[in-house]
């Protein structure tokens, strides 16, 4: 039996299913099971007797902080940083065989962040950090005080209360600890990168040309692409005024327009293409902006014609169908578009339900329908909820990575993997993470050895409210701050500037240009607000765009907002503040 014991009275626990809770197997692979709560104790139901993870969402608010600060009085790196609420975070343990008694969770939730932050240490070839930076330190006095947690668990007298404490005040720290690292990375990686330095120093090209291409890197896995990453945004078709053109042509290297399903077909037959000509006979002819397109083959809500749904349990009619929608599109566009999502989300299953062999034949169908209209573009299959949370609770789907790996297999020819990378709302998928899972996460996409593409990369302005059933749902999390319009631009500054430094990482996309009027994820999400006017994150990604271009991270980057430090603190150890 895999138990949890945490004595801290958090509103979650007082619930029979913890919401959003999902366990794990080897290779961070989303296993069959259920979290519920009996008795204060977290109860782990699952079909295997191996070892097993547990991920759940964290408060780390400034309640539970008052809880642990009087442990951190004393030690000298406190003098010079000081803790701070770090927000709702979906962490996990590592990985744990059954026992009788319980474990304490916020000790295993500590022993995974130390563990995660010596593995990334050495992925990123960081050993060279002096031990006494800033970074180094934090984590060392993490460490010590998990040290002293265990010690405390193991007593005679096993006092629960205070092993918990010092568990979440270890877990605090390593947290804290491991954001810095992933920034201290961002920096020393996004000049070369920007540069060609990287790619000229792994590659037998003695100079980067148009032919030039990625190379796979010799020690840290991946690819190595010889351009520097693109960033751009999506637009609505509907929303094309003078302040989304200006927006889109400062803050934007492409557009990419969504064609969803319902909009560019939303009667059998009927096809409605004015809003997006619109914005493509902008985008070449006056912006000459280069184009995405899609993804085309979308099956969530929000993306399928009412129509489509009668063919859902017909798999070879909706083939059919989706075959001619692919040619319809493609044949109308390929002039103009230079790169297509083709499809998205297949491997889910959550709203079409597709069995392993249709789900990749789709996909094939997709792909090389494009291949044979459109030889010349670049063809991108997008991959939702890429930590693929679902997985836990639908057998028929497929993990993400598994998904991608398959295609690649198959031989399918695909020249990038794109993710959507959404966080803030009260949805599967989409709750908040840190630097470190995020870095992380695209460390383990890269392992495919093609280019990766961010395709849906936000954070809202405010908070978003659930509409369903709070038992079910995952409360959305926020990142250090409550999301306001300042704490969705630092979102975008720092988690935008660690893609970017990724040498695979080929564009991000952010997900949406302005506030659309319609249905969205997220309805505070865009660069613009509802009366088109720039939020703080429109004129972050327009610093984006120029570090990329100068080829030097953000000073925003390292603001006293990511590393939590008081306002006019002076520089620490080599990390700017």
């Amino acid at each position: 039996m895999l138990r949890f014991v945490s004595p801290d009275k958090s509103a979650a626990l007082s619930l029979a299913v913890l919401p959003g809770a999902y366990l794990l197997g080897p290779d961070s692979v989303p296993i069959a099971g259920e979290v519920v709560v009996e008795g204060g104790v977290i109860r782990c139901v699952k079909g295997t007797r191996e070892a097993a993870a547990l991920a759940l969402q964290v408060d780390l608010d400034t309640q539970r902080l008052a809880s642990l600060d009087q442990s951190i009085v004393g030690n000298p790196i406190f003098d010079e940083i000081r803790l701070r609420p770090l927000g709702a975070w979906m962490l996990q343990t590592c990985l744990l065989p059954d026992r009788d008694r319980p474990y304490i969770l916020a000790l295993e939730l500590a022993r995974h962040r130390i563990m995660l932050f010596l593995t990334k240490l050495e992925d990123w070839q960081a050993f060279d950090i002096p031990p006494d930076s800033a970074v180094m330190r934090l984590f060392e006095v993490a460490r010590e005080t998990f040290t002293r947690a265990l010690v405390e668990s193991s007593t005679h007298s096993g006092r629960i209360e205070e092993a918990s404490r010092l568990g979440y005040l270890a877990l605090w720290i390593a947290l804290e600890a491991s954001e810095r690292l992933a920034l201290l990375i961002t920096e020393r990686d996004f000049g070369a990168r920007m540069t060609g330095e990287l790619y000229l120093s792994v590659s037998e090209d003695p100079g980067i040309t148009k032919r030039a291409m990625p190379v796979l890197h010799p020690t840290r896995g991946g690819v190595v692409l010889p351009t520097k990453p693109a960033i751009g945004s999506l637009v609505s078709p509907g929303m094309l005024t003078e302040q989304t053109k200006v927006a889109a042509i400062e803050s934007c290297d492409f557009i990419t327009l969504p064609m969803r399903w319902v909009e560019m077909e939303p009667m059998e037959g009927e096809y409605a293409y004015t809003p997006t000509d619109q914005w493509i006979e902008w985008a070449i002819r006056s912006a000459k902006k280069p184009v995405v397109a899609g993804p085309v083959i979308d099956f969530r809500p929000a993306s399928v014609p009412d129509w489509l749904y009668i063919w859902e349990n017909d798999y070879e009619t909706l083939r059919e169908l989706v075959y001619e929608h692919l040619k319809s599109i493609v044949t109308r566009y390929r002039r103009t578009v230079s790169r297509w999502t083709v499809c998205s989300g297949l491997h889910c299953g959550e709203h079409f339900k597709l069995d392993f062999q249709q789900m990749i034949d789709l996909t094939r169908i997709c792909v090389l329908v494009v291949r044979k209209l459109h030889a010349r573009a670049k063809v991108q299959v997008e991959i939702v909820e890429p930590w693929g949370e679902y997985h836990t609770h639908d057998r028929k789907s497929l993990p993400p990575v598994l998904y991608a790996e398959m295609l690649t297999q198959s031989g399918i020819p695909i020249d990038t993997f794109s993710l959507r990378v959404q966080m803030g709302a009260p949805a599967s998928g989409l709750c908040t993470r840190d630097l470190m899972a995020f870095s992380s996460m695209l460390d383990q996409y890269a392992m495919l050895d093609r280019p990766i593409a961010i395709s849906a990369f936000g954070a809202p302005s405010g908070p978003i409210m659930s509409g369903q059933d709070t038992q079910v749902c995952p409360e959305a999390g926020f990142w250090r701050r409550r999301w306001t319009e300042l704490s969705q631009a630092d979102w975008m500054s720092a988690f935008g500037a660690v893609a970017l430094a990724k040498p695979f990482v080929e564009s991000i996309c952010w997900h949406e240009l302005a506030d659309p009027n319609g249905v969205s994820e997220m309805r505070t999400g865009g660069l613009l607000d509802r009366r088109l006017e720039k939020r703080e994150a429109y004129r972050r990604l327009v610093e984006l765009r120029k570090g990329v271009e100068l080829g030097v991270v953000p000073e925003r980057v390292l603001e006293p907002g990511f590393l939590n430090l008081e306002p006019g603190h002076p520089q620490i150890d080599g990390v700017r503040s």
